[in-house]
């Protein structure tokens, strides 16, 4: 695991601590090849340059966010945002269904819009897998 990532999973409260390590450790699994950071002030996961997973601390809760997310067609995921992305939302570890997570983190790698080149390409997103 990234070090500022494990930084940040320490400064959480012990259960939402748990969730994240659990997720860190799903995420580093499923997607080996990926680049992780700290990224916005959040754990994100990066192939070739692209956002494709990644998890934040909101009030109440962990959210994990996939930037194709919508794309998946999943009923766990919900729409979040104005483009491609969906979130889960956990406040307890026993909520994770490890199963349903790999399902999606093999799909975040098969499924992905081009959000490095959003700028570039005026807010305009394209398919690339």
């Amino acid at each position: 695991m990234h070090p500022d990532i494990q930084k940040y999973n320490n400064a959480q409260a012990p259960e939402e601590k748990a969730i994240c390590e659990l997720l860190a450790k799903e995420i580093d699994t499923a997607l080996p090849d990926a680049e992780s950071k700290i990224w916005h002030a959040h754990p994100v996961w990066f192939l070739d340059g692209n956002p494709i997973a990644g998890y934040s601390k909101l009030k109440g809760c962990i959210r994990l966010l996939f930037w194709s997310g919508q794309s998946f067609d999943e009923e766990g995921l919900q729409k979040e945002g104005t483009f491609k992305a969906a979130e889960a939302r956990y406040t307890a570890v026993s909520q994770v269904k490890k199963s349903e997570l790999k399902r999606w983190l093999k799909k975040s790698r098969d499924i992905q819009w081009d959000y490095k080149n959003i700028v570039k390409r005026k807010g305009v997103l394209e398919r690339l897998k």
